[in-house]
């Protein structure tokens, strides 16, 4: 995995639930069958309020952001792998948030579709929907690319090698646990 991902940023708030993430009646699409994957991602974020911008374009599948800033407690709701997983479906790289829902921080884990990265600074009133970023996996950080500041995330640890080898069956495999 590269360990620089740069693009557009889109920026939401706090308590972003997988209601918001991807709505339920979604939620009948397989991921494992591919062309049902790809139509997961064109509704990523479908369940915003109309306050914000179109995460992915209408008839678009992917999204031109790769990286979400949000407050406090995103992924909160319920248990919902298609939430993660509608977001790398959408083209989504990482999402670097405050804090995280337990269960949504497992399910970026456990498929492996996107980085969930914390930062204790409210990057939500400093970077803008639209501004490009660039993140550094290896150095922890942040660069918001208009006015150069950069700013520190929480290290991933173990979990980064989890998410970069595909999720945790993925994992398993690759270091012998499973055949």
């Amino acid at each position: 995995m590269n360990s620089v991902i740069e693009g557009k940023v889109f920026v939401l708030g706090d308590n972003i639930d997988t209601d918001q993430i991807i709505p339920a009646q979604y939620l009948t699409l397989v991921p494992t069958i591919p062309e049902e994957y790809e139509k997961l991602g064109s509704y990523a974020l479908a369940g915003l309020p109309a306050s914000y911008p179109r995460f992915v374009a209408p008839g678009a599948m992917k999204s031109e952001y790769p990286i979400i800033v949000a407050g406090r407690n995103f992924g909160c709701g319920s248990s919902r792998e298609h939430a993660p997983v509608s977001l790398g479906a959408a083209g989504t790289k990482a999402v670097i948030a405050q804090s995280y829902a337990r269960i949504f921080f497992r399910n970026c884990m456990a498929t492996g579709e996107l980085y969930p990265l914390e930062c204790q600074t409210d990057l939500t009133s400093l970077i803008k929907t639209g501004d490009t970023v660039r993140l550094d996996l290896d150095a922890s950080t942040l660069t918001l690319l208009r006015n150069g500041e950069t700013y520190a995330l929480v290290p991933l640890g173990n979990a980064r090698e989890v998410i970069d080898q595909g999720g945790l069956f993925e994992y398993a495999r690759n270091n012998g646990m499973i055949g």
